[in-house]
């Protein structure tokens, strides 16, 4: 089972979800991809994924965690022990949405979508301080990303699988030649290479 765990104000719709839906699809595995629409509440985010997590059993979901979601990613892969993929997470989320508080409009909908005060308070119960199990983690981390800073990813993932991608953006909108590596990470393939160079 595969868990994506979509960035802020995003959903289901974003572009990674659908190509790895898609993908999924063209496997015959479209009944093991988990994509959910996440509540603005980072508790209620957490507490839908575990939902998640231990209706479909820790050890057979792995997880892949966009931006925030790569966020929520890590704190339940240091809680349930799943591996995890991480693309341009967002390493001090309350830091960094702390300018987000208040309505904005959703990315793919019309609906409106708050973020309150309380919600970096939530978020800050969420930080990893430190990962354990470097080995479980994948991350993604473009050096184009126009949000977040890709150093502060490669920091706060020692010893982990990494790939820094030169260029590209926050949305890693050349996703798709990435994919099948992520996807055998998932599935068990340590030896999993993702084209970009290593971090070093």
């Amino acid at each position: 089972m595969i868990l994506y765990l979509h960035g802020f104000r995003s959903s289901p719709l974003s572009f990674k979800a659908r190509v790895i839906g898609e993908r999924m699809r063209e496997l015959g595995r479209e009944a093991q991809y988990l994509c959910p629409q996440l509540p603005a509440s980072p508790k209620a985010a957490i507490a839908l994924a575990e939902d998640l997590i231990r209706r479909h059993g820790a050890d057979r979901i792995s997880l892949i965690g966009s931006s925030l979601g790569g966020f929520y990613a890590t704190w339940l892969a240091e809680r349930y022990g799943c591996r995890t993929v991480l693309l341009n997470p967002a390493v001090h989320a309350p830091r960094d949405l702390a300018s987000q508080v208040g309505v904005a409009v959703a990315w793919h909908s019309d609906e409106p979508f708050v973020f309150l005060p309380e919600h970096l308070e939530e978020l800050r119960a969420f930080e990893v301080v430190t990962i354990t199990r470097p080995e479980r983690y994948l991350l993604l981390a473009a050096t184009g990303d126009e949000v977040l800073d890709w150093r502060e990813m490669v920091a706060h993932y020692p010893g982990a699988q990494q790939r820094v991608i030169e260029g590209s953006d926050h949305g890693i909108s050349d996703f798709p030649r990435y994919l099948d590596s992520v996807l055998a990470f998932c599935d068990g393939n340590d030896d999993a290479q993702v084209k970009g160079r290593a971090a070093v």
